[in-house]
């Protein structure tokens, strides 16, 4: 959970602190959101422009397997606003890799958030969820900014029904975008206004 010692809030430096000598609270200025997000982008852009090379190698026989990493095409899939799990009813229902974006407006390109993988697609995003959590500090940060925010959420539900084999597909695209929201690529994108720098 937030605030935990597993996974602390990039944009809630309080929270992520919790038991340590409080400091004074520093607002996060624009620039640094603005270079946060340019940081990701430069890595994620090319991949959303198809620009994968090194992913799979090629066969003399033609006969390699798709890779199951570029067959899941963020853009192809339907973006879905964040509150869709109060509709009456889901647009998707069993296992799913789930994909959480923003669309800077001055970005050539959308920046991934987040991925991860539920073998309800129709429950997962109700209750309580890390990620949902994040989003509303980077709303609130990007709010306090003046910087607009286009967040979606987007299902891919052509995904293994096996639950270990899913996880091993969420967790090469974790290695492949390396979204900042998930636990396992969090310090990469570490900036001046976190308090949970790599030094």
């Amino acid at each position: 959970m937030l605030g935990s010692r597993g996974q602390g809030d990039l944009f809630n430096p309080a929270e992520a602190t919790a038991g340590q000598q409080p400091e004074a609270e520093l607002p996060l200025q624009r620039g640094q959101l603005l270079a946060w997000q340019e940081r990701l982008h430069q890595h994620q852009a090319p991949l959303f422009r198809g620009e994968s090379a090194g992913l799979q190698q090629g066969s003399l026989f033609g006969d390699v397997s798709p890779d199951p990493v570029s067959a899941i095409q963020p853009l192809a899939l339907t973006p879905l606003p964040l509150s869709f799990w109060r509709w009456p009813d889901s647009p998707h229902q069993g296992a799913a890799i789930y994909l959480v974006l923003d669309r800077p407006v001055d970005l050539e390109q959308p920046l991934l958030l987040y991925v991860g993988e539920t073998k309800a697609a129709d429950q997962r995003w109700k209750g309580d969820h890390d990620c949902k959590a994040y989003l509303a500090a980077y709303g609130e940060a990007l709010q306090r900014c003046g910087i607009s925010q286009r967040l979606s959420i987007r299902f891919c539900t052509d995904v293994p029904q096996a639950t270990r084999d899913r996880r091993d597909l969420e967790q090469q695209l974790i290695q492949h975008w390396l979204p900042p929201f998930n636990k396992e690529t969090r310090q990469r994108w570490a900036t001046p206004f976190t308090s949970d720098l790599d030094h």
